[in-house]
């Protein structure tokens, strides 16, 4: 790109627009050796990126020291600095030359991609930054070593933990010590580690004593990704989290132990607006009674989850008599791979949230229902129109309109059906038909 002698000496003269310092097999050193030096005395955000396409060149291992060697005069600049290599000698080569103090450092990410490899190199580089990192905010490891140091993970507003298997996988008792170091914690992701031997874990007797429950008054996003059942069970059972938004549990087989956690929660303070549960086993009534508790709740994700079925549908379209509708704020739902899910029991539940009235209130909408399965975009107005007007006189307890479903690999529900449910949800995704060549056609 030219530009005029006066642009050019301006912006060489803005060190801020020079503080972003890459180094990649697409990023020379020559370029980030110039954005150093333009870059002055400002604040600097680092990224070290060899992926494992790189692995097996000679020059992998070189070129992360040449970077490194390059950027250690100012790491004391540092305000973020990432660090992603293919396996552990060239990730213990990188972080031996961490050894200057960093007092502005916010974030940290170090990324092995390799992480079931060269276990020779399982001793830490401690300590980091010489244990200088005051402002240290977010860290995110994974498959790196730190020996569980509490130095290096206090005072974190943001917490991720992956790739850690076998012997290197933490304890309950560590994370929970982690945890008490870091009181004002908001983010917490558990990925991609064993589960911990159930007799090593603390008697279950022993789940709810009030002086070792941990408080965490801030966490507000909570991500267990095949973390072990039995860690996500003994942490959630020791942690107390009343402004807890977002969760995830994905790949945690039985989750009805936990489930019960999270009841417990609620009856304290539990204002959770997206779940996400994928691939894990649950007792479908006890997770009624939970959802029963999460009157916040705005998205629920329920991907290939077996035990799913109509009797869950039916309780967020009929509640019971003289008690309120489970879920009222639900405006959003994914229902990918659910396979025992019936046409009916959706069909009911997506009328229900537009009359606001369970489906055996109402026998004019219900019949209504039944002569417009497949109905013109006209006459699914007038429908809506006249489900408006059958509403009872206490808005405040309605339920919310659904804006979004998701029945992908929902093979049980057939074309005519998606197109019903698009007259009456406004945003409606299923797996599109494919064509002789596996090509995408529009429904």
């Amino acid at each position: 790109m030219l530009v005029c002698r006066y642009w050019r000496d301006t912006a060489i003269d803005t060190p801020e627009l020079w503080a972003d310092i890459c180094v990649s097999p697409h990023d020379s050193l020559e370029k980030a050796h110039r954005k150093l030096a333009r870059s002055k005395s400002v604040p600097l955000d680092i990224t070290i990126n060899f992926t494992p396409r790189v692995d097996n060149s000679s020059g992998a291992m070189e070129s992360i020291i040449h970077a490194m060697d390059l950027i250690r005069p100012a790491l004391w600049r540092a305000r973020s600095f990432r660090l992603s290599v293919p396996n552990k000698p060239q990730a213990h080569a990188a972080l031996l030359r961490c050894r200057e103090e960093a007092p502005n450092l916010e974030s940290l990410c170090i990324r092995v991609f390799h992480s079931m490899q060269e276990d020779h190199y399982s001793s830490p580089c401690l300590p980091l930054f010489m244990g200088q990192t005051p402002r240290l905010r977010s860290c995110s490891f994974t498959s790196f070593n730190f020996n569980w140091d509490r130095r290096v993970v206090s005072n974190l507003r943001v917490l991720q933990l992956g790739g850690y298997w076998n012997g290197s996988s933490p304890s309950v008792d560590t994370l929970l010590d982690i945890l008490r170091g870091c009181p004002g914690l908001e983010e917490l992701a558990l990925r991609n580690m064993s589960d911990v031997d159930p007799e090593t874990c603390v008697s279950l007797e022993h789940e709810f004593i009030c002086t070792k429950v941990v408080k965490l008054p801030r966490l507000t996003k909570a991500s267990f990704y095949y973390a072990g059942i039995m860690r996500t069970r003994m942490l959630l059972s020791q942690i107390s989290f009343p402004a807890l938004e977002s969760l995830d549990f994905c790949y945690l087989d039985n989750l009805t132990p936990v489930l019960e956690h999270l009841r417990q929660q609620s009856l304290t303070s539990l204002p959770l607006k997206y779940l996400r549960i994928e691939s894990s086993f649950l007792n479908e009534p006890k997770f009624i009674t939970l959802l029963g508790r999460l009157t916040s709740l705005v998205t629920l994700e329920l991907v290939d989850v077996e035990d799913v079925t109509c009797f869950l549908l039916k309780n967020l379209s009929s509640p019971p008599v003289a008690h309120p509708w489970v879920c009222p704020k639900l405006d959003r739902l994914n229902l990918d791979g659910c396979t025992a899910l019936e046409w009916d029991a959706l069909r009911g539940l997506v009328e229900s949230r537009l009359s606001g009235r369970p489906p055996q209130l109402s026998s004019a909408s219900a019949a209504a229902a039944s002569r417009s399965s497949f109905v013109s975009t006209a006459s699914a107005s007038a429908h809506i129109h006249a489900l408006s007007l059958s509403r009872p006189a206490t808005p405040a307890l309605q339920p919310r309109r659904l804006s979004s479903i998701d029945v992908t690999r929902c093979h049980q529900i057939s074309k005519e059906m998606v197109q019903w449910l698009k007259m009456y949800v406004r945003d409606v995704r299923c797996e599109p038909a494919k064509g002789i060549w596996g090509e995408s056609i529009l429904p």
